[in-house]
């Protein structure tokens, strides 16, 4: 395989290389075989192991490799991946908070109740006290 005629993998045929001793990560739509680099990455083998079936490249850029690494990966490679192929990224989308839509009566009626209430209490307060006086 020349460099300039890569063989050209789908997403599917990668991610079947997903165990210690047949190792495949993806990072920026190329294929690398980390098998015989299991033992010797820093981050230990668990880490390339979890980087299997799926894109690695946001996991691989985050960690900020230093140029060393990626020369490094360059003897790795085993071809392109057809990006067509890979799994859609899901959008984060925050769950939007849910309004309760009450009707505009009761929403009167509530404020109505928020300053009716404590006039309420005031008088029974004021009508205990004065047929407690009387007796």
């Amino acid at each position: 395989m020349t460099s300039s005629d890569p063989k050209k993998f789908s997403f599917e045929e990668v991610a079947q290389h997903n165990h210690k001793k047949d190792c495949w990560i993806i990072i920026s739509g190329k294929a690398y075989d980390v098998t015989p680099f299991l033992e010797e990455h820093p981050g230990g083998d668990e880490v390339l192991q979890l980087a299997t079936e799926k894109d690695a490249t946001d996991d691989f850029e985050d960690i900020g490799h230093s140029d060393n690494a990626k020369e490094l990966m360059e003897k790795y490679y085993v071809g392109e991946v057809d990006i067509s192929t890979l799994p859609k990224k899901p959008n984060y989308k925050p769950p939007q908070p849910v309004h309760h839509h009450s009707d505009q009566s009761s929403g009167i009626a509530v404020k109505i109740l928020q300053f009716s209430l404590p006039l309420l209490i005031l008088a029974i307060a004021f009508a205990l006290q004065f047929y407690s006086k009387k007796k």
